[in-house]
């Protein structure tokens, strides 16, 4: 049986899955009797990396992570965002070569789940294992509009569908509410994910500002005109399939 802690940890599985599929009260306290061992990682420590045969995976617990490929000359293309709740290697389970690198943003504390306990779990709940799979659709889906942001919007359009897209996640597993959520990455980190430089950055969070479509306060990212801003990116939360959400 997994220690308290353990437990602990892994209500944020239970809660993320919550978010976008209904789990019983069997298949909860099956997730909650995971093994699960848990780390405290340092910003820009990688998870896993491009190339690994991994035989566990990753439940983030606190801070940020994300998926990034290195491509010529170092530079760095950041494929995805994962806050607590996200297990961002979940495909590892069956695609056993990672095409990609898992590394922290933030300080974070991780839970590794062994493959086998996981395996296990969703033979015997199929319910649980049509949760992961609904779970990687909805990450397909966010691919999708990540990659019609690199191609068809502008990088205000772009950065103004990621910012209600991060507001909405943090939101379903109870991490933003009032519009107000963490945003504790770097205009780097955002340049890397958006395919823009970090002075074409700054020179649009400046012109969000200015508009008083948003305020950035520290690690904080207050949206001041949502309606606003989700009209600018023609944002339309379809694509998160989620079942519930906070009051805003």
């Amino acid at each position: 049986m997994p220690s308290t802690s353990d437990t602990h940890a892994l209500t944020m599985l239970v809660r993320k899955l919550e978010s976008i599929a209904i789990l019983s009260d069997e298949e909860r306290q099956a997730i909650l009797n995971l093994p699960a061992k848990t780390r405290v990682l340092q910003p820009g420590q990688d998870i896993v990396h491009d190339g690994d045969k991994p035989s566990q995976c990753c439940l983030i617990l606190k801070g940020w992570a994300c998926r990034y490929k290195i491509i010529g000359e170092g530079k760095r293309q950041i494929l995805s965002f994962h806050i607590a709740g996200d297990v961002p290697d979940l495909q590892s389970l069956h695609i056993h070569t990672m095409d990609h690198s898992l590394a922290t943003l933030t300080e974070a504390t991780v839970a590794f789940i062994p493959h086998d306990n996981l395996r296990e779990l969703i033979a015997q709940h199929p319910g649980i294992a049509a949760a992961f799979w609904r779970d990687t659709l909805v990450d397909a889906a966010i691919f999708r509009e990540w990659l019609i942001g690199m191609g068809r919007r502008s990088a205000y359009e772009h950065m103004a569908h990621l910012f209600c897209e991060l507001y909405l996640k943090l939101q379903a597993v109870g991490l933003a509410g009032s519009y107000c959520c963490p945003l504790p990455i770097t205009q780097v980190d955002l340049a890397d994910a958006l395919g823009l430089t970090n002075v074409h950055v700054n020179r649009v969070l400046k012109q969000m500002r200015e508009q008083s479509l948003i305020t950035l306060r520290g690690h904080t990212l207050v949206i001041e005109a949502w309606d606003e801003l989700s009209q600018v990116s023609e944002f339309d939360p379809t694509y998160l399939h989620l079942e519930k959400r906070a009051a805003a």
